[in-house]
């Protein structure tokens, strides 16, 4: 009888039997899964046997030892043993049946005779109904007296004595093989079983890693340490890592957000390898290799971003100006590799989209730039129209910052001609598709046939020809066509203004200006880009700046010849071609400096003033020839007057001279007297500190400069009286006795320089007159001037040299502020004069040269303002450079002549040693005043 029938008969019978059957089904259930349990491991200890052995090898550090490719075949043959001896266990394993299940019951739950059994017997023999209903009377007994059933625990202990000793054996052996290992164990066992893993008992590999920051950034590497600071890099760093001791290759991984890229390894040698990966995100860097982490570095990765480009105040072109002003700011942290302008037409035609890209100079690649730049873009289709311009800044690193877009308008050439200017009018409707082929190729036609310049001259009327012959065309594609007649037109028109007022010799001159300029501009991009600045280089560009500078003298003289034939009134013709010629070698030759220097920058300005000289001398008019002979003749006067100021000075200078003769003469007369009396009564013991520094040079026999006594005096002596006189300004006859023939000579010098000073007076008030009429100012410095020598020639008269000196020294002086105070005004006056097609004249020279700046040229030379400004530039560098008598400084030389010969004895030598060393601890006292300090040196200078 199934378990199921009888639970469903007794269910029938009464509740309370349903719910003993309930009991007992439960019970046999748990009673079979416990004999699974039994059953199934001691299926299983052979394999945990195994395994466990294994684990011992592990803990003892024996499949370690093997070569990876060896333990990975013996970790194999383990493993297919361990699972052959699993499956053959396992296949052997059989369910248990209901007998077993109730026999467990039973001796589980102490139940005696084996009730359980005769729940599932039958009666023997023939059984009718009282019977049957007898024996199940009994079962229901039975399962009544049944009570609690239990399964119990299963029993896991092995089964025969040979196996508890042998599990024994083996978990002891496997704990005190852990033991030993301590910490290190779960990783001896993780690296027995995986090939290529060391425990944590193999040596760490030796890790150098360092990061090099990308080609764009300065930044010296960084070498990584023990992980604990995050160095900072710039994106793009490249982390490069060598891995000593390591047989199988090491492996970089990215964590917390850290981006890598371009990974690379490569085997140095057995056990060497180098890691190459790119760092483009924060993060920490984790580099492991056999199945340990070697080492981990946290890394701040700094963006680079893009770059900063704006424009400055006030781009575009001004009214009449045919360059176009574009001032443009950019920075980036590591530097701009390329800086450009990007223009679009407000109002672009029906053709396809066009950019116009104006590139800006950059010398190297500055981390920031500032600068205005004023491009001829004149010769553009959309020269005169409204365009929209962005500044495009490109860093070193790749990235492109733009600015914001703004509105200006492009500078055009001014054009008199109206033939010339309606075929830039034609051209430009052409360009912008605002007109079609056939009607530009009809309407050059038309224009070829009216009378007039074309029609006149056979070269341009050839040039119009062909031009309409490539637009009727068919065979020409569209884009050929436009971009050849719109160059063509363009020169038609330049042609067409040349010729206006000038012959073919000043047309062709202005052709060959415009070739040359674009040959220099040509060679001055190529060496900016090549970065050559070597000599074949410079020699061509010496060749194209010869070319440009014949092409520039054949237009002025063109540009003389007309005036001429115009009657314009121009005094110097010869000056002019030679002013001309010099202002323009003076250009070329900076230009050439700066090519040769790399300042590309400076060198294409100095190309834009030539250009702008050359514009003007294409648009001269005779009123503008009149202007210049204006200018010419006040830079003459210019000349004339600075050269009268030199010439002023040179003769001061030389009245400073001879004062200071004759008070060099009165000084060695007093150190000879002093040392004659020295000689005769000193004691040769004397305290030189306690003296003065005038009195020790006089001891050496030396001139003691006008003032020092004032301002030395021996140290805690009194200064002396201010109404008492010091010996270099008493009267010669207090002080010492000089011959007196040589007495009466200097009177009559003096007498002499006091005529001369009366005359320079005199030359000064014409030259301030002078001036005045030319600028209508006066340089107040000449009253100073004025004054000086008048208190000179007083001075002269008492005959006191010392006084003379002293105020001669400041007229001096103030000339010198007149001279610097004459070419101020004279640029104040250059400001507001008319652009001259010679640089150096008029307002828009490159400021080298200005009217009325000093020069000793008397103007016959053709010498321009800049050459005077060259001269008067070296002179103020030479102003001041003067000793405390007014003369120029040397070396530190003896000034003083000598006359003779003299070998001094013991004695002197001895004084003159400790004197010179008196003098250089005063020079090495710097609480001294200055010039007294000065002298000291240049005293001391050559011992």
């Amino acid at each position: 009888m199934k378990t199921g029938d009888l639970k469903h008969d007794l269910a029938s019978t009464t509740a309370q039997d349903g719910a003993l059957a309930a009991r007992l089904a439960s019970a046999r259930k748990h009673a079979a899964i416990v004999l699974r349990v039994e059953r199934l491991w001691p299926a299983l200890q052979p394999t945990a046997g195994l395994l466990g052995l294994y684990c011992l090898a592990g803990l003892l550090r024996l499949p370690q030892h093997l070569p990876d490719g060896l333990r990975l075949v013996v970790v194999a043959g383990w493993l297919s043993l361990c699972g052959w001896r699993l499956q053959r266990d396992l296949s052997a394993l059989r369910p248990p049946s209901r007998y077993a299940v109730d026999r467990r019951i039973e001796r589980a739950s102490g139940l005696r005779n084996q009730p359980l059994a005769t729940l599932t017997d039958k009666p023997a023999g023939t059984v009718d109904d009282d019977t049957l209903s007898l024996w199940q009377a009994h079962q229901q007994r039975i399962l009544a007296s049944l009570g609690t059933l239990r399964a119990g625990w299963p029993n896991l202990l092995p089964t025969t004595a040979y196996r508890r000793a042998a599990a024994g054996a083996l978990l002891l052996a496997l704990v005190s093989a852990g033991i030993v290992a301590g910490p290190t164990a779960p990783g001896r066992i993780l690296a027995a079983f995986i090939p290529g893993r060391d425990d944590p008992n193999v040596p760490m590999p030796h890790v150098e890693a360092w990061i090099t920051p990308p080609a764009y950034a300065p930044d010296a590497p960084v070498f990584l340490g023990n992980g604990r600071t995050a160095p900072s890099v710039p994106e793009g760093a490249r982390l490069t890592a060598i891995v000593t001791g390591l047989s199988t290759h090491p492996v970089v991984h990215g964590a917390n957000g850290m981006v890598l890229k371009d990974e690379a390894r490569q085997r140095l040698d057995a056990g060497n390898w180098k890691l190459e990966v790119t760092l483009d995100h924060t993060g920490v860097i984790r580099l492991a290799g056999r199945g340990r982490t070697l080492a981990q570095w946290p890394v701040t990765v700094l963006p680079d971003s893009a770059p900063t480009a704006k424009w400055g105040p006030n781009p575009g072109a001004g009214k009449g100006d045919w360059r176009t002003r574009l001032p443009y700011e950019a920075a980036h942290a590591y530097g701009l590799a390329s800086l450009s302008v990007q223009l679009h037409l407000v109002h672009p035609g029906r053709g396809p989209a066009r950019t116009l890209t104006v590139p800006l100079p950059l010398s190297g690649h500055p981390k920031s730039v500032k600068g205005v730049v004023s491009p001829d873009l004149s010769e553009d289709p959309w020269a005169g129209e409204d365009v929209t311009g962005r500044v495009v800044a490109q860093s070193i690193s790749g990235h492109e910052g733009k600015s914001q877009s703004v509105t200006f308008r492009l500078g055009a050439r001014v054009f008199h001609s109206p033939v010339a200017r309606a075929v830039l009018d034609l051209r430009k409707r052409y360009a912008l598709e605002r007109e079609s082929r056939s009607g530009t190729a009809t309407d050059l036609a038309a224009l070829g046939e009216t009378p007039g310049p074309i029609n006149d001259h056979t070269g341009m009327f050839l040039n119009l020809t062909s031009i309409v012959a490539m637009l009727v065309n068919a065979d020409i594609s569209n884009e050929t066509a436009r971009t050849g007649a719109v160059g063509l037109m363009w020169d038609l028109a330049l042609d067409i203004e040349d010729r206006r007022n000038g012959d073919d010799a000043s047309s062709q001159a202005s052709i060959d200006a415009r070739a040359a300029q674009a040959a220099v501009a040509q060679q001055l991009r190529h060496m900016r880009e090549d970065g050559k600045q070597d000599q074949q280089a410079r020699e061509e560009l010496e060749e194209r700046l010869k070319a440009l500078k014949n092409a520039i003298a054949r237009k002025m003289q063109a540009l003389a010849a007309q005036a001429l034939r115009d009657h314009t009134a121009i005094p110097d013709l010869p000056g002019l071609s030679r002013a001309g010629d010099k202002a323009f070698s003076k250009l070329m030759k900076q230009l050439q400096n700066d090519a040769a220097n790399g300042r590309s920058g400076d060198a294409l300005e100095r190309l834009q003033q030539m250009e702008d000289a050359t514009e003007r001398m294409r648009n001269a008019t005779p009123q503008d020839m009149a202007a210049l002979a204006r200018q010419m003749v006040a830079q003459q006067k210019a000349r004339e007057q600075a050269a009268a100021l030199k010439d002023l000075t040179s003769k001061q200078t030389s009245l400073l001279d001879h004062a200071q003769s004759r008070l060099d003469e009165l000084l060695r007369a007093q150190a000879r007297q002093q040392n004659a009396l020295e000689d005769d009564g000193g004691d040769g013991d004397q305290d030189y500190g306690s003296m003065s520094t005038s009195e020790l040079l006089r001891k050496l026999g030396l001139p003691v400069p006008p003032g020092t006594d004032q301002q030395d005096g021996p140290p805690g002596g009194a200064p002396p009286h201010p109404g008492q006189p010091s010996p270099t300004q008493q009267e010669p006859s207090a002080q010492t006795m000089i011959d007196p023939a040589k007495a009466e000579e200097q009177a009559a010098a003096r007498r002499t320089d006091r005529a001369t000073q009366h005359a320079l007076e005199r030359a000064l008030d014409e030259l301030k007159d002078e001036f005045k009429e030319l600028t209508g100012k006066t340089p107040p410095a000449f009253d100073d001037a004025r004054k000086s020598m008048k208190d000179a020639r007083t001075a002269l008269s008492d005959g006191e040299d010392s006084a003379a000196a002293t105020a001669q020294e400041k007229a001096l002086e103030a000339l010198r502020k007149g001279r610097q105070q004459m070419q101020d005004a004279m640029k104040g006056d250059g400001k507001s004069s008319a652009p001259s097609f010679i640089p150096g004249f008029g307002s828009s020279g490159d400021g080298d040269g200005q009217q009325g700046q000093g020069s000793a040229s008397s103007g016959d030379d053709g010498s321009t303002p800049s050459d005077d400004t060259d001269e008067s530039d070296e002179q103020d560098q030479q102003k001041g450079k003067r000793d405390p008598l007014g003369r120029r400084l040397g070396e530190g030389g003896d000034q003083t002549p000598d006359d003779g010969t003299h070998v001094p004895d013991n004695v002197a030598r001895q004084r003159a040693r400790e004197i010179e060393q008196e003098l250089r601890r005063r020079d090495s006292d710097r609480t001294r005043p200055q010039q007294e300090l000065d002298y000291l040196d240049r005293l001391l200078k050559p011992f």
